[in-house]
């Protein structure tokens, strides 16, 4: 005998296995890390853009990742193209 899955089971099952993918760095270069700017230019660009309080300087998937607070004071999390510095993706609170 076969049993069909109510659709609402169907649905949620889908949106919890695709969940991990929505939450992973974005992708920001497809350059080689060997030509990615050096750490301390990123900070220092990072420093003009206006960021303070940087908690967080990290590699995340191709990106660089801070998590710092903006010029007005709210808390920012920022995906960043290594390569040329762009904001790739910019969450603030």
């Amino acid at each position: 005998m076969i049993r069909f899955v109510p659709l609402k089971l169907a649905t949620a099952v889908v949106a919890l296995s695709l969940a991990p993918a929505a939450m992973a760095a974005p992708v920001c270069t497809k350059v080689p890390q060997a030509k990615w700017m050096k750490p301390a230019q990123m900070k220092a660009k990072v420093a003009k853009m206006g960021y303070r309080n940087i908690k967080v300087f990290q590699v995340s998937g191709s990106c660089y990742e801070i998590y710092a607070h903006t010029k007005d004071g709210k808390r920012a999390e920022v995906y960043f193209n290594p390569v040329n510095g762009a904001i790739v993706k910019n969450n603030v609170d």
